[in-house]
Formats: C-alpha cells, structure tokens, sequence
C-alpha cells in the first residue's frame, strides 16, 4: 500500500480561500496536494496504527493509515493493476502468488483475475485493517477476501518471507514507501530481496512499488541497485497515480522472464486466455510502460532503463 504524509485540517486558509475540511499531502518534501475532504467513515486505533476510512468528493472512499493516504476508489485501479500484471503476464503460467502487504485486498483481487492461479497468499500485518476493508471498502477487494483461491495471514511479511518452506511463481511486495520509515527501509534491502529470490521458483518473478524515482532519487536508486545485485533481469516502470500527485515507480525482478520481450498481441492474448478484464492495463499500456522515461530530478528530467 502507498504511503503519504497526510494532516487533517478543519477550516484550512489556502491563500485567503477558506477550503473547509481538508487532507494536506505532501508529494516531497517542499510539494503539497490539498484535497478536499467529504467525510470520515470510520476511526480506529489498532495494535499498530491509526486506521481511517474517509471519502473525497474527487477520489471516492480512501484508506488512510497514521494519517497517510494509501488508495482511493477512484483510481487505484491504475496503481494495482500496475503493480500486479506485467509481472503476472510476463509469466507463461503464474499458478502460486504470494503478496506481502496490500491490506485493503485490491491486490490480491488483481492477482485472483488471472485463472492459471491456484493459491493467492496476501500476509498483512494488521488485522483492523483487513477487517475494516472488507466491511467498508467493498469497491477495492470486490469480494476477492472470500475466493477459495485466496488465503489470508496475519503476520509481519518479513517474518513470513524468512520463515515459509513454500516456493512461488510472483511474488508482489505492496509495501510502504521506502523512505516512510525504518521498517519499511528493511523490506527494500539486497537482504531481503535474496530472501525473495529464495522463494520463487526457478522461472519465478518479483515486482515491488518503489515510491517515486523523481522526488526521492538517491532512496529509488538504493532500491534498485539492491534488486540489481540479486535479480540477472531488471525492469523499473512508472505510471501516474491523480491521488498520489506524482509518477509512481515499480520494479521487477525476474530470474528467467523478461516483461520487455512480450507484444502486444502476446499480452491481450494471455489476459484473454486467462479470463483478466481490466480498466487500465491492456497489451498496448505493457508497452507503453516498457519504454517510458523513468524520471530522475537529476539527470535532467528523465532516464530509460
């Protein structure tokens, strides 16, 4: 899940203009996005986190975790199918899923879309989180929480990724952004990614959100030199995210499989095949993502891989 900085405020003084209830995000450092706020749904103090569920008039219903905005309604289809299905297309039959993160259950609905899957682990740490999503954020996981395929763990992912004798085809890391804390920084390291490589099988794939090449490069650049050092075939992709104010980064990392191989036709054939119906990802999208310019604020404005 996407992790921002976000305050609520109640009669926010925007250059003179009384704005009403707000969420004040920050997009860097020095970069804000003011969003309107409609109403907050429900609030919830967990063992880990404080848990809101909010509407935006512009965004639909939104997880927002300690205060940090995670998805909303409206366009989280563009960041979960994003994450999710270039890695799944890349593989010619992606039957084990493991997902670390992804508490609101949009990424394993995702994940579930592609019929070659037998089994879809999601592993959260937080249980509020799951069962608040389940109740009050229904357009997200669209029921994909009571697929047979799909089991549930509540337990820390790291932990979990250490500890499971299970190998996998994908593994998706729908974490928190790499410079949002400490813990997060762990699942972001050569060590923890060899531990992933560990995992999958031996044509297996891992893709991972990467938080924004453009804002926060030197951390990005951390990243990715991390999966460099583990992974022989590397792809870093980005796609604009309206809620999140900037390009958001992606990054996989395939022992066999290369997603920049695949056409067009290859990939509609095989969400054909496989029964995926999707609102952004399509053949020409994979394509499109293979070759746009991953922006680096240093390097002057763009770079491809």
């Amino acid at each position: 899940m996407k992790l921002k900085r976000v305050m609520l405020h109640a009669g926010f003084d925007m250059q003179y203009t009384l704005v009403g209830l707000a969420v004040v995000q920050p997009v860097s450092y020095d970069t804000y996005m003011i969003i309107k706020l409609r109403t907050v749904l429900v609030r919830k103090r967990s063992k880990y986190q404080n848990i809101e569920i909010v509407e935006l008039p512009e965004y639909g219903r939104a997880l927002v975790l300690d205060g940090l905005v995670q998805s909303t309604e409206i366009d989280e289809h563009i960041y979960h199918e994003s994450l999710v299905h270039p890695a799944m297309i890349t593989h010619p039959e992606p039957r084990d899923v493991l997902i670390i993160g992804g508490g609101e259950g949009a990424t394993l609905r995702e994940a579930l879309k592609h019929n070659t899957v037998q089994e879809a682990v999601m592993v959260d740490i937080d249980e509020d989180v799951v069962n608040l999503s389940k109740e009050y954020l229904k357009n997200h996981h669209q029921g994909a929480f009571n697929d047979k395929r799909a089991k549930v763990i509540i337990e820390d992912g790291k932990k979990f990724i250490e500890k499971t004798d299970k190998k996998f085809d994908i593994i998706i890391l729908d974490l928190t952004d790499p410079y949002a804390s400490e813990p997060a920084q762990d699942l972001y390291t050569e060590q923890f990614y060899q531990k992933v490589y560990e995992k999958l099988r031996d044509d297996g794939i891992m893709v991972t959100q990467a938080g924004s090449s453009f804002y926060y490069e030197q951390t990005y650049e951390k990243v990715l030199n991390s999966i460099k050092k583990v992974f022989p075939i590397i792809k870093e992709y980005n796609v604009w995210i309206p809620s999140f104010g900037y390009a958001c980064n992606f990054i996989i990392g395939s022992k066999k499989y290369n997603p920049e191989k695949l056409t067009a036709e290859e990939v509609e054939q095989r969400l054909s095949s496989r029964g995926v119906k999707t609102k952004f990802y399509s053949g020409r999208t994979h394509i499109a993502l293979m070759n746009l310019p991953v922006y680096r604020k240093s390097l002057g404005a763009y770079t491809t891989s």
